[in-house]
């Protein structure tokens, strides 16, 4: 094993994208990761691309370095399994509703029992003390009600829109990796272990309106809601003469900068809408369709010489093809063509963050459903007629064959 967290064992109850996201992070970083699955398997292992059932592209992308055990949690032989594995486990993840984990008699009062250091991390719609404690939660519920559709309407979208990206379940992946490293950290000074609870809806409420509260930070409110640089309907990526471009002119060195190339540093001293930065901050919706207009007249080439030679913030516009061929990632090696045991050649993403010390690898491929679940019996010193017994009963699944 390599990585930071090498020797920490993590169960994972997770499915879909905000944990498996979450905990394959974890294993990225050398975690021990047991993915527990229901004998139906992860949803996603049915849905995106696939060569064989069962090994969806988006399944592909989110459980690497994991080993995967079917357990059936209804059946009191399986919960016994899974209270076996807790017994030795640093973490335990979930995004089951807390009231389906009591249900099944793995809440967090059950848990600390069998291992009172136990981090017991929940990832949940909603924080546990409010009227929407039980219900369901899922990206484009969360997306909706933090004001994400609202916001693209709003920035001059013909109607309310997603984004078109799981963004809120990532983000609350990306809020439980740290909550489990922030609670591992107490529990390595203190010798503790405690329940974590990290709710999508609160998480991504304050990642929304730290940019746009705006006015309403103050009481009374001195201000609409509301980032206007943000919600210009002219902040898109630059139409050229034969593309896009990406650009941004920012500080008041870059304004300048812009000026100049167009031969017209005069005009940067008398323009009071764009020659400070609190004018500019009330003249946005100008500043970028002047910008727009003047982006218009020449092509990507040009400008890309221009504003690299001007220093100013400049790439180009990727399609989702163009950023898997995007030079930058060809010279870091960032896309591995590896051989999966059942799938064959697949295109994976590296692990993006570099240690000088504990790297991180690609140790295990995305598994089969309950690819491991005999090995890991074994471990827990069950023996074969043990775990004959619990095939035999449907509380545990059986390893499929290799594709």
């Amino acid at each position: 094993m390599s990585g930071p967290l090498q020797g920490i064992k993590i169960i994972d109850l997770t499915s879909v994208i905000l944990g498996p996201y979450a905990t394959q992070i974890l294993g990225d970083y050398g975690a021990d990761v047991i993915k527990v699955e229901a004998p139906e398997g992860d949803n996603t292992r049915y849905v995106a691309a696939q060569r064989n059932p069962g090994m969806g592209a988006n399944f592909l992308h989110l459980n690497r370095n994991k080993k995967s055990m079917v357990l059936n949690l209804k059946k009191p032989e399986g919960l016994e399994v899974l209270l076996r594995l807790v017994q030795s486990a640093d973490v335990l993840i979930y995004n089951l509703r807390p009231q389906a984990m009591k249900r099944l008699k793995l809440g967090y009062e059950d848990l600390v029992k069998v291992n009172p250091r136990l981090i017991y991390a929940g990832a949940t719609g909603f924080n546990q003390a409010g009227p929407y404690a039980a219900k369901a939660a899922y990206d484009d519920i969360i997306q909706g009600m933090v004001g994400f559709a609202w916001l693209a309407q709003a920035a001059g979208g013909d109607r309310p829109r997603f984004v078109p990206s799981t963004l809120t379940d990532r983000i609350t992946g990306l809020n439980t990796v740290h909550a489990v490293l922030a609670a591992l950290l107490y529990r390595e000074r203190t010798g503790e272990g405690q329940s974590v609870e990290i709710p999508m809806f609160e998480g991504l409420t304050q990642f929304v309106l730290s940019d746009h509260m705006g006015g309403h930070t103050f009481d009374p409110p001195n201000a609409p809601v509301g980032y206007p640089r943000l919600l210009t309907p002219h902040r898109n990526p630059y139409k050229t003469q034969d593309g896009y471009l990406c650009v941004l002119i920012y500080n008041d060195k870059q304004w300048r900068a812009f000026f100049k190339l167009l031969g017209r540093e005069d005009e940067y001293e008398t323009d009071t809408r764009f020659n400070t930065p609190t004018q500019r901050a009330l003249h946005f919706d100008e500043a970028y369709a002047w910008v727009a207009q003047e982006m218009s007249t020449r092509t990507n080439a040009q400008w890309l010489h221009l504003l690299t030679e001007a220093d100013i913030p400049v790439m180009p516009m990727n399609s989702i093809e163009e950023l898997i061929n995007d030079p930058h990632h060809a010279a870091t090696g960032f896309f591995k063509q590896t051989l999966h045991p059942s799938e064959g050649a697949i295109r994976e993403m590296d692990i993006p963050f570099r240690f000088s010390k504990s790297a991180p690898e690609l140790r295990l491929p995305a598994p089969q459903l309950g690819e491991h679940t005999v090995e890991i019996l074994q471990s827990l010193g069950y023996n074969d007629e043990q775990i004959a017994t619990l095939k035999q009963n449907a509380a545990i699944g059986s390893p499929p064959a290799r594709g």
